[in-house]
């Protein structure tokens, strides 16, 4: 489904009508702006590639800037593909802006989780431990993971202590509570994987996201206004003298 790129700002709470207080997330959505079309008869499918945030050019690879230097776009921080088969609608430089969203959509989200490092079984995997009191050798330590004389290994899939976090995760089935379209920013009920300024992946579940008038804006260069001819200031007696040689 088609989606945006946003960043994630933080957790805050909101009171509905009735009352009730409801934990949201807000994220800066876009605008994020297309990059690329990809069609089904050059590429082999349909998409477009968006592009969110600003970068300098002297920290992206010059083949990437140039990816869009000879577009004439800024460039991007992040870069992400959608397919749609409503690419051939849109325009390279349209802007996809928060406003596409309304309150009441179901939205899957995707980011990368916060990282913890090295931990052990207990922390990463919930597993209870030993017991604690003294004398025990056994207080958080994974325990006996082999077997005996048959088969005589450890089985695939042990739960071990290990790197926690930094990976790509996806929470589904997420309402959008509200959304500000002066600022850019959704309210999206509940937490949301990863840290505050990171980059988030928002798909849209409903099929009229794409369709919404509401989502792009023409994102065509407004040319300047074309400056008045300068008027010497001379111009006006040189006429009169004109005029009157004339009658003479």
């Amino acid at each position: 489904m088609m989606g945006l790129l946003g960043k994630k700002i933080g957790m805050t709470q909101v009171f509905a009508e009735d009352g009730e207080l409801t934990a949201v997330t807000a994220v800066e959505v876009g605008p994020c702006t297309v990059v690329q079309k990809k069609a089904a008869e050059t590429d082999g499918y349909d998409a477009l590639q968006v592009g969110f945030g600003r970068a300098k050019a002297k920290r992206m690879p010059k083949a990437l800037r140039a990816h869009f230097e000879k577009k004439g776009l800024p460039l991007a921080t992040s870069l992400r593909e959608f397919r749609t088969v409503r690419a051939s609608e849109f325009a390279v430089g349209d802007e996809l802006v928060a406003a596409g969203f309304k309150a009441g959509d179901i939205v899957d989200v995707s980011g990368i989780t916060k990282g913890r490092g090295f931990q052990g079984v207990i922390k990463r995997h919930g597993k209870h431990g030993g017991p604690a009191a003294h004398g025990s050798d056994f207080h958080r330590r994974p325990g006996s993971i082999g077997m005996r004389t048959w088969p005589g290994r450890v089985p695939k899939n042990m739960k071990l202590p290990g790197h926690m976090g930094s990976v790509n995760r996806t929470i589904k089935g997420l309402k959008i509570v509200a959304v500000r379209p002066e600022d850019n920013v959704i309210l999206i009920k509940g937490a949301l994987p990863g840290c505050r300024g990171g980059m988030l992946v928002i798909k849209a579940t409903d099929e009229s996201f794409e369709t919404r008038p509401e989502l792009r804006r023409s994102g065509a260069k407004q040319q300047a206004p074309a400056a008045e001819p300068k008027t010497d200031a001379t111009a006006p007696a040189a006429a009169e003298t004109t005029a009157e040689n004339t009658k003479e």
